[in-house]
């Protein structure tokens, strides 16, 4: 199974942003990755509302679902859109979206976690007030085992980790647009605790970058093995990771150490 994790520098500038994704989606297709993965909110970043209500759709209505629907289908990939915010009524979600070989939407996941602080570089952050949380754990059968759902400030909370887990999952999706303030301090030390707790495989696409003026975000795109071993990090800049992993390693680890019973 190969794994592709994109990095990618999303802003307030719509278009730019999907002319970005997508080429860095059909790269990771022309290098044969089986699944493929886009950091959180990879069409848009902003605090600005009338940018974000131009710029935001309905699941069913939103083009760059749309398009990868079409890239998906025409190469036979998974492609787990990392994020995007999507209209619901008068509030939005913060939705991963999990694409089949088939052009179809297998399932998706809405962000459970609010991202509310004021971090010591006065930066501040309020996802509640335009966010509405997700309230139920979602994972999806790939052929390889099961894969759960998360994204970015839901990695502060173990619990969510360890109930994902009890669905006999063997990988983890962490797309995130992780700040470089927190991320220095904790992006890979939690990471590998997540993937040690539960023996999955982590999979952790982030932003990279100055996406806006209030906001900088960490980049250190990672993949890691249920053991804690980093097995392909992305530092800076736009790209992507690969990694070819086996998917039994998991269930063995469970087996030598079985503390999720």
């Amino acid at each position: 199974m190969k794994v592709a994790c994109i990095q990618s520098c999303a802003g307030e500038n719509y278009k730019k942003n999907i002319k970005q994704i997508l080429s860095l989606i059909n790269k990771s297709i022309k290098k044969k990755a089986d699944l493929i993965i886009t950091p959180e909110t990879c069409s848009l970043i902003t605090s600005n509302k009338k940018i974000l209500l131009k710029n935001t759709y309905k699941m069913s209505e939103d083009p760059l679902i749309k398009k990868i629907q079409e890239i998906s289908k025409l190469n036979q990939k998974w492609i787990l859109i990392g994020s995007l915010p999507i209209k619901d009524n008068n509030k939005y979600r913060n939705r991963s979206i999990m694409i089949n070989p088939k052009g179809k939407i297998a399932a998706y996941y809405d962000k459970i976690k609010m991202f509310d602080v004021k971090l010591p570089n006065k930066e501040k952050h309020q996802e509640s007030k335009t966010y509405k949380p997700g309230k139920r754990l979602v994972s999806v059968k790939l052929p390889w085992g099961n894969l759960g759902l998360t994204i970015c400030f839901d990695l502060r909370f173990p619990e969510i980790y360890r109930n994902l887990s009890k669905k006999n999952i063997k990988f983890i999706s962490v797309p995130s647009a992780f700040t470089k303030v927190t991320g220095q301090k904790h992006w890979l030390t939690l990471l590998k605790a997540r993937a040690i707790e539960n023996f999955c495989f982590i999979f952790a696409p982030n932003q990279v970058g100055r996406n806006t003026k209030k906001r900088q975000t960490f980049g250190h795109s990672v993949i890691i093995s249920p053991d804690g071993k980093i097995l392909k990090i992305k530092k800076k800049g736009v790209g992507i990771i690969y990694s070819n992993i086996d998917p039994g390693e998991s269930f063995r680890l469970r087996k030598i150490i079985p503390s999720l019973k």
